[in-house]
């Protein structure tokens, strides 16, 4: 098997906003903001894993994070949305990470980098958010909002996702089929290795990238063996 290993003038294994990175400036308000979103963020993982989420309600989301019901819905449209925010977050990373790769990558090899940067960073984290990350996205499985919720975000990081790639290509993605076509491919693998990660009930907290490497290894190899024979 293949390791991940970023390619290119990026050092392998780098966050998108590592020190050194450039990134926009956080004023204290754009902090606080922050940390308010991720504490209900927080409150409403802890709350949905701990009772289920039909039993969980907004105004226990805001209590447990110490904030009003205004304050919670200035912030998310619901209980889902708040579960999710970390979610978002990652496509977020992966998009930075993505539009940082170098221009002579080919689309496909600077998606896959672009994971690998961003589990980077998720490898950092610990085993315990993992398990926390695990158990959730077991739970999107069984839940139809909190699916419905999680799709609407993919769909939004991959639209991302094919003006990134459409703009290294030079080309627009209303006319050229190939950004949708490298993202639908690059981004439907490291979905396929996320489900398959969280439903093994033996696999280690800590041990997506593996997943996610033999993922990728294994649509290469499909690929390089050419259509079947009819």
């Amino acid at each position: 098997m293949t390791a991940m290993k970023p390619a290119g003038t990026t050092p392998p294994g780098v966050p998108a906003d590592a020190p050194g990175s450039v990134a926009p400036a956080e004023d204290r308000r754009q902090r606080k903001a922050r940390q308010t979103r991720e504490a209900m963020a927080a409150a409403a993982v802890d709350l949905i894993l701990e009772q289920g989420l039909a039993a969980v309600t907004v105004e226990a989301i805001a209590e447990r994070a110490d904030v009003t019901r205004r304050t919670f819905s200035r912030h998310f449209n619901g209980k889902e949305d708040a579960a999710l925010h970390f979610t978002r977050a990652d496509g977020d990373r992966i998009n930075a990470a993505l539009r940082d790769r170098p221009a002579d990558e080919p689309p496909f090899v600077a998606y896959r980098n672009a994971v690998a940067q961003w589990l980077a960073h998720r490898e950092t984290l610990g085993a315990e958010p993992h398990a926390r990350w695990r158990a959730l996205l077991r739970l999107v499985d069984r839940e139809p909002t909190l699916f419905a919720a999680y799709e609407r975000i993919r769909v939004d990081a991959q639209d991302e996702s094919v003006a990134i790639i459409a703009d290294r290509l030079g080309t627009h993605p209303a006319r050229d089929l190939r950004p949708a076509v490298v993202v639908g491919a690059a981004a439907g693998v490291l979905t396929a290795a996320l489900r398959a990660w969280a439903r093994d009930p033996h696999e280690d907290v800590r041990g997506l990238l593996p997943w996610v490497d033999r993922a990728y290894d294994a649509l290469i190899e499909q690929a390089a063996e050419g259509p079947a024979a009819v």
